[in-house]
């Protein structure tokens, strides 16, 4: 076990302002990803959710259409 402790030990104070922007961007994102499989799958969410999956199919109305103008 002693091995794999070294392995996987880190430096803390070597770690530079990069590396710890890395770091918490890596746990955030990973959060957020988190958030957003628990939105997706939530039961209560699949009717919103299925109402909407045929958006990316759609064709976008010309672009005088899209803001009210002619």
């Amino acid at each position: 076990m002693n091995r794999l402790a070294e392995y996987f030990a880190t430096d803390w104070e070597a770690m530079t302002v990069n590396d710890w922007i890395g770091t918490l961007l890596t746990v955030v994102i990973f959060l957020l990803m988190i958030l957003a499989y628990f939105q997706v799958f939530r039961p209560k969410n699949r009717e919103s959710l299925e109402s909407r999956k045929h958006i990316p199919f759609e064709d976008d109305p010309p672009s005088g259409e899209r803001d009210g103008r002619s």
